[in-house]
């Protein structure tokens, strides 16, 4: 008894340890790898402020401006600040021993984050960073407590802060809207956090649809091929649908004698 005790706990451990991960809830975000905007948009953001310590080193600036239908003159012009060709990949320009030294530690590859972490994730974690400090850069984040990373967006996004803000007036399960314009009704909430006016070039809406187009990007980084491997699924089990109906005639065919 006790034995299978001491199982059933082990079986358990695993997600115990992901319920003390999870420390703030995460925001579903929806992502369209069709949307080749917003995907070339996230690029763009990923070239600007994030590439300078993060690579995508299993991607090719060739294969993204063919799949993201940028002209590979317009690639090089826009997103290729280190000399490299369009048949080069993805790296950062920082030397990871120098990265050492100053973050403690090397920027992570970035290819396949959107594959490790989940785009939830991804998503809530850009957008949870707040002032600390009690921190080397002056910043914490709520998803990633104590990240060793300064808030690359903060120029976009602002200095988030305890303080107040404006949410929806939720009544019933519902959300509430002026009768007349259908503009969303809001109430004012304190003790949460809230971006300092001013801090920010982008208003939070705003800021909520580039971090979305950015994690669209590095979704189809992740998996470029993902929207072929449907296609081919669809197509594979459309065979064996039709496969279906002729081998089970051919089994009536054969087994008719039998019966």
């Amino acid at each position: 008894m006790k034995k299978h005790f001491a199982v059933f706990l082990l079986a358990l451990m695993p997600s115990f340890s992901f319920a003390a991960a999870g420390v703030t809830a995460l925001d579903s975000v929806e992502i369209d790898l069709t949307d080749k905007a917003a995907m070339q948009d996230g690029l763009r953001t990923f070239v600007n402020y994030c590439q300078g310590c993060h690579g995508a080193q299993y991607q090719r600036y060739e294969r993204v401006a063919k799949d993201l239908g940028i002209p590979e003159d317009i690639m090089l012009k826009n997103t290729v600040f280190t000399g490299a060709k369009i048949g080069d990949h993805m790296q950062s320009a920082m030397q990871p021993r120098e990265a050492k030294v100053w973050f403690g530690a090397a920027p992570p590859d970035l290819t396949l984050v959107a594959r490790v972490r989940g785009t939830d994730w991804l998503y809530s974690y850009l957008r949870s960073f707040y002032d600390d400090p009690h921190r080397p850069y002056g910043v914490n984040n709520s998803v990633f407590p104590n990240v060793g990373m300064p808030h690359a967006l903060i120029s976009l996004q602002g200095r988030r802060a305890i303080g107040c803000k404006q949410v929806p007036l939720v009544e019933q399960g519902r959300k509430q809207y002026d009768p007349l314009t259908g503009v969303p009704l809001t109430r004012e909430e304190c003790g949460v956090m809230a971006v300092v006016p001013g801090t920010g070039s982008l208003s939070e809406s705003e800021y909520d649809e580039l971090v979305k187009n950015l994690v669209t990007f590095l979704a189809y980084s992740a998996n470029p091929v993902k929207l072929e491997s449907q296609r081919i699924g669809t197509y594979v089990l459309l065979f064996l649908v039709v496969f279906f109906v002729f081998a089970y005639l051919l089994k009536r065919e054969y087994w008719k004698d039998v019966h």
